[in-house]
């Protein structure tokens, strides 16, 4: 396919241009969609303590209770792309938002395991629906030169939620408290659903479909003022313009390829280096490991304390230093931190070995959610075309899922098949793997426009030494 001609319009360096607030409103609101995703996702770790008590499950039904949010969010993610396709980035924000807040009220009063499980679905679908769109609508919506920290902004919410799941969790500790543990959920479900009727529509949505003056209205109360918004318009139009009308047929032609495999490689790593086994499981192994009740629930705050500041050094870093090299920096760290966590678990029970447990696990915790988690959400809106973005997008996030759905319904089977160090080495082998990936794969994508990226796409050669050769 021919390259296009027109150049896109330069990004200027992040802090050089004082940004709108609005910019930064829009990432802010749109983003408590993350932390409803952490929080419904994370306090089944602190509810599953007494959960398993109170309905007498087994290893497998714990199984099931903490994945079928997942199979719910693979459902969620591959629907919402479509919708957002078709009614806008927005609204399908807006209509998560309703899901979440129904969600979490089901599962506060389900009766029994069956519509505790049934809530936990429809959780799972908006969980999905959040994942995949509101990446897609703050990259589509903010300036190239603080898009990586904007869409990070998601994934620090989404720590933030997972933090408040474990202080929950703690406080609410007992039998019957983890039904106040899911209620609370309704709280940000209704600010996120007021906050985003006040909230635009995604300009490249309302390009695309030929909404052009109303685009140019909202780039110009999201863009300095003097920003050539004539410019970013046409650079919009000529790129939505070459390019077929999405469909997943589209995924499969050659120059769309390298940018699905980025996507999707990086989506599947987020999960296989193994953080949500410790995230869903971490206060139930280290019960089951003679530390007590009190002991993992604390525990589990300090993790959600970790993803907190993994977050917000994430959010710094892809824009600083880039997201390869985040990657490149923090992948090697993770993959030490989860082999002396394997290793501490092969030591005889003592206060050092308990102490070598807590630290390689907050350690890893840090450095998996700073070198992979906070760039998981950020690349696939980034590197993924515009006629594809809704449908590949959402094959991402079903990847996310689909790999998540396979730690939670393997992890404690494979604590019991192998044990808990051995366990741990195989996430540590993955750790290994995804550097490799990210050497042989993964691009920079630093303060490029997303036109930019994708003409680089389009051009003859490797992605990933087009998008190093051209100047910024």
């Amino acid at each position: 396919m021919p390259e296009a001609t027109t150049s896109a319009p330069k990004a200027p360096h992040a802090g050089a241009v004082r940004q709108p607030r609005q910019v930064y409103a829009v990432a802010a609101v749109s983003a408590l969609g993350g932390l409803l995703f952490g929080y419904d996702t994370g306090i089944i770790s602190g509810a599953l303590l007494y959960l398993r008590e109170d309905l007498g499950l087994s290893s497998r039904g714990q199984e099931i209770v903490v994945s079928i949010i997942l199979v719910g969010a693979m459902i969620g993610a591959l629907c919402s792309g479509r919708l957002a396709g078709r009614y806008g980035r927005r609204r399908v924000v807006l209509w998560v938002a309703v899901v979440f807040a129904a969600g979490a009220v089901g599962a506060a009063v389900a009766p029994g395991t069956g519509s505790l499980i049934a809530a936990r679905f429809m959780l799972g679908l908006a969980v999905g629906g959040a994942s995949n769109m509101v990446p897609v609508y703050i990259a589509e919506v903010a300036p190239a030169a603080i898009r990586g920290r904007l869409i990070v902004v998601f994934q620090l919410m989404v720590a933030i939620g997972q933090l408040i799941a474990y202080v929950c969790g703690w406080l609410f500790a007992g039998s019957g408290g983890w039904r106040i543990m899911f209620a609370l959920a309704v709280i940000p479900a209704a600010v996120l659903a007021v906050g985003m009727l006040r909230l635009p529509e995604s300009p490249r949505w309302l390009v695309e479909h030929g909404h052009h003056d109303t685009a140019k209205a909202v780039l110009r109360r999201l863009r300095p003022v003097g920003a050539d918004v004539d410019a970013e318009i046409a650079s919009v139009r000529e790129i939505s313009t070459s390019a077929p009308r999405a469909s997943y047929r589209t995924l499969t032609r050659p120059w769309v390829r390298p940018a699905l495999v980025v996507a999707l490689g990086v989506a599947a790593f987020s999960q296989l280096t193994g953080i949500n086994a410790v995230v869903y499981y971490a206060p139930t192994m280290l019960s089951d490991a003679g530390f007590g009740h009190s002991v993992a629930l604390l525990t589990g705050i300090g993790i959600g304390t970790m993803l907190v500041v993994a977050g917000a050094t994430g959010a710094i870093a892809v824009d600083a230093i880039g997201r390869r090299r985040t990657m490149l920096f923090f992948l090697p760290l993770s993959g030490l931190a989860m082999t002396v966590l394997g290793i501490a678990f092969l030591l005889d029970d003592s206060p050092a070995q308990r102490w070598t447990v807590i630290i390689s696990l907050f350690a890893y915790i840090l450095f998996n959610g700073i070198g992979m988690q906070s760039v998981v959400w950020l690349i696939a809106p980034e590197i993924l075309p515009l006629s594809v973005r809704g449908p590949a997008t959402s094959l991402a996030t079903l990847t996310v899922w689909g790999f998540d759905l396979v730690i939670a319904i393997t992890a404690l089977s494979a604590i019991n098949a192998i044990g808990r160090s051995g366990t741990f080495f195989v996430y540590a082998a993955m750790n290994v793997l995804c550097i490799a990936f990210v050497l042989l794969k993964v691009p920079e994508t630093r303060k490029r426009s997303l036109e930019e990226i994708e003409k680089a796409l389009r051009a003859p050669g490797s992605l990933r030494r087009n998008l190093s050769d051209r100047t910024l």
